[in-house]
């Protein structure tokens, strides 16, 4: 929910690495497309809300359908997990981000809670099978 915010907030249209990326500073820019950097401005306002939803959503999960072990939420928090924090990883890591090491300790969080919970899942299911 921080990224969320983070990027509704307080991101800036650009980042010192998008105009690396790019090749063209950011007077170039201004001078090409002038209504660009307040175009993406709103784009990252509606880019976050879907993060902070996300991560909302995941939390509510976490909290309900998690807790009594839902049929199949363990694929859905799997899959949602690789569509959010793992698709953005990648393409961090794609454009040669400076965030992308940052990023990918968030993803490694989910994979590692995603991990513990099977495993846990795991031994729950042993010591329900073996009750007499």
């Amino acid at each position: 929910m921080g990224i969320g915010l983070y990027f509704a907030l307080i991101r800036p249209e650009l980042l010192p690495e998008d105009f690396r990326y790019m090749a063209l500073s950011s007077e170039q820019l201004r001078a090409t497309a002038p209504g660009l950097l307040n175009w993406l401005d709103k784009v990252f306002w509606v880019m976050g809300g879907y993060v902070f939803t996300v991560g909302l959503l995941t939390c509510y999960v976490a909290q309900t359908a998690f807790r009594v072990r839902r049929r199949g939420v363990l694929s859905v928090i799997g899959l949602a997990g690789l569509s959010s924090i793992g698709l953005m990883v990648i393409v961090n890591f794609a454009i040669g981000s400076d965030f992308k090491w940052q990023l990918l300790v968030l993803a490694t969080l989910w994979i590692g809670a995603l991990g513990l919970s099977s495993w846990e899942a795991i031994g729950e299911s042993k010591t329900i099978s073996s009750m007499p």
